[in-house]
């Protein structure tokens, strides 16, 4: 049975999204459990997710995951912007909220893009990384 949608194709975060993480070399965008995931050879990130609380699913639509830098990956888990994707965390991914709603805390896309920067490098083959450093 396939995943049903969730999220806007024309959802205004998405598109900052796809715009950071197209601009990778080779990177593409396809649909993975629902959920847009930009890859190469792997998925570099995803765009919104879930997390399993108390027995409940508690979905974070407006939202990217990734694979940190493993250098950066325990000073994100302090920070207390970040969660532990379902499925996903056990192999060190991490989740950030995007949408701006939430008090104080307006999304820095600066951050967003290192982030999937980061992500990419983690899992894109030497030479497409070598393909960005050379950019």
């Amino acid at each position: 049975m396939a995943h049903p949608i969730m999220f806007q194709d024309d959802d205004p975060l998405l598109a900052r999204v796809r715009t950071i993480a197209l601009a990778f070399p080779e990177a593409e965008e396809k649909i993975s459990h629902g959920r847009p995931a930009f890859f190469t050879q792997k998925v570099f990130c995803y765009f919104g997710g879930s997390v399993r609380i108390d027995q409940e699913w508690v979905a974070h639509d407006a939202a990217i995951m990734v694979r940190p830098d493993p250098a950066d990956d325990p000073a994100l888990r302090q920070d207390p912007r970040f969660w532990v994707p379902a499925y996903l965390g056990p192999s060190g991914w991490l989740g950030i909220d995007l949408d701006a709603e939430k008090e104080g805390a307006d999304t820095d896309w600066q951050e967003i893009a290192e982030l999937i920067d980061a992500s990419y490098r983690v899992t894109a083959p030497r030479r497409l990384v070598r393909e960005l450093d050379a950019r």
